[in-house]
């Protein structure tokens, strides 16, 4: 009777997931006509004013300057109300109500994160490497400086440019120790010095000329040579400001005692409205714990079937493992396009070719991914498929610009990071590892340790524990030993999380989102009495772009309501 209950409730959980269509404007008899050109140019408008006022490279983030944000938020929102959708088709509609996710997310910011007032990581803006999803992970003061985004040996424009971005770091900081003076987060405090050790290992590894950044076309170096002496030293000053900042975080954390996560209420608001996912924090924790259980289960009878398997034998030489990595990249890219799942097209392949594993020696200072691609590279890499995305937005740009540019407040994750974790389970169940059984059991550890850490970010949120009790979780429930609280990896992943509502449910969220998707197609290819074609499925699914996963069912189904 138990299991028959709880079977209904998460059966009512997947109804709740379809009834999540929302409201869309109905414009009054005073309001004018407007089209999607319209909507297009109040994108434009909205994207400029959200920006903070810069002034030679210095955000001006100060609380009278917010306010004022707060104060001519509304007018924004008028002219998006005053837009009627009737007559416009799902598509265009979505880009209506993405923009409307977009001014949620801001009017959250304003009113209850505030990070340039309550988390020092904010202040973190020079990056050595480009993110695997379309925008920076967590929220950051602009202007970023995406050191990997120039060409080396830099043009004297680009030296140009890059010093006086540098240049802006110091005066950044400073005003960031005024702003943040009445934080009182603790664990953004107590783990926030983190981002800027790792700023500062970034500017000095460009100083001395050896910085190897992960891009989309794979590891750049990067280096001054030939670089302007007020380059140098702008690199030098915008290293010791961050310096400086980071002991200042650290002598400063101790003071800081107050709670840190966004409390359930703040967080049901936020996912709702910014992120539009049709689960609440209560509903995510279910979800979440079941797919921990699923995943745990599921790695143990993968290693009862696979018990007279002889184990995989790790290659610890690094062009042997460059060698057999290549080989995984290219029977996967094979697999890809085999499957449907994938054109062939030779960007996605370059795309997936630059991401081949590179050899990590073994050691305690490997991360849980490390772990896992010492073994194999093939789960890694099928997650990795989020740099096809990233190559459909460079080689194949979207009609409108609303969609071709990455949505903000990292209302992709559910997309992004669902997509790219369910990518990893779709390939196994798809055949990918019939000749490499061991290749299933890593499958499962790495859902396992997407859940337990989404989990124990939920918790944080909720004020419930705190980071250092979510990284034992975390690594408690990552099998066989492969995460530990103390890693650089699990103290990065879970202040971003607490950073970012959201991020951290959104890998496992955002894939029982496409799970939903697939069911529905399926139910709708045997009610129409015609075969589910996953080629043709998958191509609908990702058609619409990153956009949240409610906003794709709404197009993939627009005609059912028309």
């Amino acid at each position: 009777m138990r299991q028959l209950v709880w079977a209904m409730g998460v059966t009512a959980l997947a109804l709740a997931s379809c009834s999540h269509a929302a409201p869309v404007p109905v414009a009054s008899a005073a309001e004018a006509v407007a089209g999607h050109a319209d909507l297009v140019k109040l994108f434009d408008d909205w994207r400029a004013f959200v920006q903070p006022d810069i002034r030679v490279g210095v955000p001006d983030y100060s609380a009278s300057a917010m306010a004022r944000k707060a104060v001519d938020l509304p007018r924004y929102r008028a002219r998006l109300n005053a837009m009627s959708t009737t007559g416009w088709s799902a598509a265009d509609t979505n880009d209506w109500r993405l923009i409307e996710a977009e001014m949620n997310g801001f009017d959250f910011f304003l009113r209850v994160l505030k990070p340039w007032a309550r988390d020092p990581g904010f202040y973190q803006n020079v990056f050595g490497e480009e993110s695997d999803v379309p925008a920076h992970e967590g929220p950051s003061a602009s202007p970023t400086i995406d050191l990997f985004k120039f060409a080396y040996p830099l043009s004297r424009a680009d030296d140009r440019k890059l010093t006086e971005l540098l240049h802006g770091v110091a005066t950044t900081l400073k005003a960031a120790r005024v702003n943040l003076a009445s934080s009182n987060a603790a664990d953004l405090w107590r783990y926030g010095d983190r981002a800027f050790r790792s700023q500062s290992e970034v500017l000095a590894a460009l100083d001395r000329g050896d910085l190897k950044m992960r891009t989309f076309s794979g590891l750049q170096a990067a280096s001054l040579a030939g670089a302007s002496p007020a380059l140098r030293q702008a690199v030098r000053d915008a290293k010791a400001a961050t310096d400086s900042f980071a002991d200042w975080i650290a002598a400063e954390a101790p003071k800081r005692t107050g709670p840190s996560g966004i409390g359930k209420a703040n967080y049901d608001w936020y996912v709702a409205h910014v992120d539009l996912s049709p689960y609440t924090w209560d509903q995510q924790v279910t979800l979440l714990q079941r797919e921990l259980d699923r995943a745990l289960a599921s790695l143990r009878l993968e290693e009862v079937r696979n018990r007279d398997v002889p184990p995989i034998t790790p290659i610890d030489e690094a062009t042997a493992y460059r060698r057999m990595a290549e080989a995984k990249t290219t029977k996967f890219n094979d697999f890809l396009v085999a499957t449907g799942l994938v054109s062939d097209k030779p960007y996605f392949r370059n795309a997936m070719e630059a991401q081949t594993s590179s050899y990590a020696a073994p050691g305690a200072d490997r991360s849980f991914f490390a772990n896992v691609t010492a073994l194999n590279p093939l789960p890694l890499l099928s997650h990795s498929t989020h740099w096809i995305e990233l190559a459909r937005l460079r080689f194949e740009p979207r009609a409108s610009a609303i969609r071709h540019t990455p949505p903000m407040f990292n209302i992709f994750s559910d997309r992004s990071e669902g997509f790219a974790t369910a990518m990893e389970e779709i390939v196994m169940q798809a055949g990918l590892y019939d000749d490499i059984p061991h290749g299933r059991e890593l499958v499962w550890i790495m859902l396992a340790n997407r859940a337990a850490r989404g989990l124990a970010s939920l918790h944080v949120q909720a004020n419930e524990i705190d980071l250092a009790d979510a990284g034992h979780f975390h690594a408690d429930w990552t099998p066989r030993h492969w995460s530990t609280s103390k890693s650089k990896l699990v103290g990065f992943e879970q202040l971003l999380y607490l950073r970012q509502p959201g991020y951290g449910p959104s890998y496992i969220i955002g894939k029982i989102q496409l799970d939903h998707l697939f069911a529905r197609a399926s139910h709708e290819a045997e009610a129409e009495g015609k075969p589910f074609v996953l080629k043709d499925i998958f191509a609908r699914v990702m058609a619409p772009g990153i956009l949240p996963p409610t906003l794709i069912e709404d197009e993939m189904y627009a005609s059912l309501k028309e």
